[in-house]
């Protein structure tokens, strides 16, 4: 296994590339135009591609997850120690956070700043915990089948994601916090943000027993 300081590296690196373009992608794409829609389109191509760029290149050195929510359904399954998930959750809120300010940096914007976007309501709860449910559960359905798909299954899923779900997919709590320091396209207010958490949350959970109802104990696999 690849140690700790080299794992804590790899989920800071990853989380801060994912919001860099998760981010920076929606600024590009709100300068260049006025439609939504488009903007939404390039906004979803950057997110995408980079999720398969990152868990193929990371995936083998911590796992891949940039997501407190994920780390946690790891670490209640017993594939990540408590004292890790602790280590991992703090490297994925710092590079959340160091993502907005190099994408802010990038385009010559404040290095931090309030959102004013609002996203909030039973709607956008339900949205953000299916969010949080499907992507959790393509997760772990995927590393039991083909490993070596779950970079494009993830990719394609969040792509899918911002489209049929109406708060766009953030389906994660450390992207979600960070997201709330810039007032750009992919914002979201800071007093919405415990409504998301909690949604992402209670998602990734359900998406565990969904899960291990469909594929069994471990004991019953051997």
């Amino acid at each position: 296994m690849v140690d700790l300081k080299r794992r804590l590296a790899g989920e800071f690196l990853g989380s801060a590339f994912l919001v860099a373009a998760v981010v920076g992608s929606g600024i590009m794409a709100s300068a260049l135009t006025r439609d939504v829609g488009v903007a939404l389109l390039a906004n979803t191509i950057a997110t995408g591609a980079i999720l398969v760029v990152l868990i193929t290149i990371f995936g083998p050195v911590s796992g891949a997850h940039f997501n407190p929510a994920i780390s946690l359904v790891f670490a209640l399954r017993g594939d990540l120690a408590w004292g890790d998930f602790r280590r991992y959750v703090a490297a994925q809120f710092a590079g959340a956070i160091a993502g907005v300010a190099a994408a802010h940096l990038m385009f010559g914007r404040a290095v931090f700043e309030v959102s004013q976007t609002a996203r909030t309501g039973p709607a956008q709860w339900f949205s953000e915990g299916l969010a949080a449910f499907g992507l959790t559960l393509v997760i772990l359905l995927g590393l039991r089948g083909e490993r070596g798909a779950v970079a494009w299954l993830v990719g394609l899923y969040v792509s899918a994601g911002y489209w049929f779900t109406a708060s766009t997919c953030f389906a994660n709590p450390a992207v979600a916090a960070a997201r709330s320091l810039t007032n750009s396209f992919a914002g979201v207010r800071p007093v919405d943000l415990p409504g998301f958490l909690l949604a992402e949350l209670a998602g990734a959970l359900v998406a565990l027993a969904a899960a291990s109802f469909i594929i069994g104990s471990r004991k019953a696999e051997a």
